[in-house]
């Protein structure tokens, strides 16, 4: 059944546990698109909140007039690299906040970091008084305006893909690339989304720190699946809402413009694990801004059996926590996918050990820049499958001399340093018996 697929593909944490020798081989490299050969700009910066001055995670940049954009990292940290045919102005954005804009020219470069306060946005109540309060009739209105609202035509988008494994509070597993996506039109049920890599990079030799191997299967496919208006079969069809509570909770500002808040639960009588989460709708077109969500994990024996794949004997593997996040960005009238992040973390028992390890894998894409124009779909041949494993497919796009030019997410620490400390740090506690 379609929808029993995409709970587990949304799970995005099919995961291969063997022992870290039991390696695949990796596939031949897909062609890699042109590549552009320009003077770069760079602006670095931290989003914060005017009053607490704490960093603000997941906060947008985007370059207005343009498709080029960002997020902000787990510290409200960004990185922006310009090519120079940018002008104009930066917007900064983030849910409950004003929108910030500021020119380009005014932005600190050279390696010289911009602190950016926003700060929090009063909602008129005027706005909201005619507007339907119910929270089944909003969500009626979203699905009836999917055609309406999400773009006809297919989209190829560049985006920076980051895939990240922690045992406790160590990384032993990092990678990440530019990646290019075909994303098929909304309104057409046949033309799926793709993903190839563009250029990639991952840590070296993580691998061998680790006696257990976790992989996480399908890379950067299972965050495209985490649009949940290409993917609705999740909790937003007239079917799959009748197996929710609904509560519209609040009002929130996103990109200046006012959202309702509305509360999704499973409801008690329905036994398969579901989702949970809130929907952020715009009110004047009733588009899903953001949706965030988790999987209901109370049916423990059942939801690790969704997430495994395989595992060696005498070891059992617990989901403890999962969290999803996707995003769109109204442009010309039209809301486009433009970021999703997935992060689950699993707490791992050996039989004839005393304490027990937990490990938490981290997807997550940003969309930097997209168009229409001349958008061919790529073959089969040169797409990431959900069967495949990022990790190894990534060292044949390796290129030391590309990254300087394309917009990533600043990381909570560099790749390098990140490889320097587990070699130093990470010990081999974990050894099967």
């Amino acid at each position: 059944m379609k929808t029993k697929i995409l709970f587990t593909a949304i799970a995005s944490a099919l995961l291969l546990i063997l022992p870290a020798g039991d390696m695949a081989a990796s596939a031949s490299p897909a062609k890699s698109r042109k590549e552009k050969q320009q003077q770069v700009t760079t602006i670095r910066g931290r989003v914060v909140d005017a009053e607490t001055n704490q960093p603000l995670v997941f906060a947008s940049i985007a370059v207005q007039g343009s498709n080029v954009s960002t997020v902000t990292n787990l510290d409200g940290e960004f990185t922006l690299k310009l090519t120079g045919s940018e002008t104009g102005n930066l917007e900064f954005s983030y849910i409950g906040y004003k929108n910030r804009v500021m020119a380009l020219d005014e932005m600190k470069t050279n390696g010289q970091r911009n602190v950016i306060e926003l700060e929090t946005a009063m909602i008129p109540i005027k706005e909201i008084i005619v507007k339907p309060l119910i929270p089944e009739e909003i969500m009626e209105l979203v699905i009836s305006r999917f055609d309406e609202n999400y773009p006809a035509l297919a989209n190829d988008m560049t985006g920076f893909y980051r895939e990240t494994i922690r045992k406790n509070r160590n990384y032993i597993s990092i990678g990440e690339a530019v990646v290019e996506v075909f994303k098929a039109p909304y309104q057409n049920d046949l033309r799926y989304d793709a993903v190839r890599i563009y250029k990639g990079r991952k840590s070296n030799d993580v691998e061998k720190m680790d006696t257990v191997l976790f992989k996480l299967q399908g890379g950067p496919t299972t965050t495209l699946y985490l649009d949940v208006v290409k993917n609705p079969e999740t909790f937003l069809t007239r079917e799959a809402l009748n197996q929710y509570d609904l509560e519209l909770s609040n009002i929130a500002m996103i990109d200046d413009r006012t959202n309702y808040v509305i509360n999704f639960y499973q409801k008690p009588s329905i036994t398969t694990p579901l989702y949970q989460g809130r929907l952020f709708v715009d009110i004047e077109t009733y588009a899903v801004a953001q949706a965030e969500f988790a999987f209901n994990l109370e049916n423990k024996e059942l939801a690790a059996s969704m997430f495994i794949r395989k595992k060696p004997m005498g070891m059992q593997v617990t989901p403890e926590l999962t969290s999803y996040l996707v995003r769109f960005r109204e442009q010309g009238g039209k809301w486009y996918f433009s970021h999703s992040r997935a992060e689950v973390k699993f707490k791992v028992d050996w039989k004839k050990k005393l304490f027990n390890t937990n490990y938490t894998t981290m997807s997550e894409l940003a969309i930097t820049d997209r168009t229409e124009e001349d958008v061919v779909k790529f073959s089969n041949r040169e797409r990431i499958k959900p069967s495949d494993f990022f990790t190894e497919e990534v060292a044949a796009f390796a290129d030391p001399d590309f990254w300087g030019d394309y917009n990533t997410i600043e990381p909570d620490q560099s790749i390098e340093a990140a490889i320097r400390k587990l070699s130093r740090k990470v010990k081999f506690s974990d050894r099967t018996e």
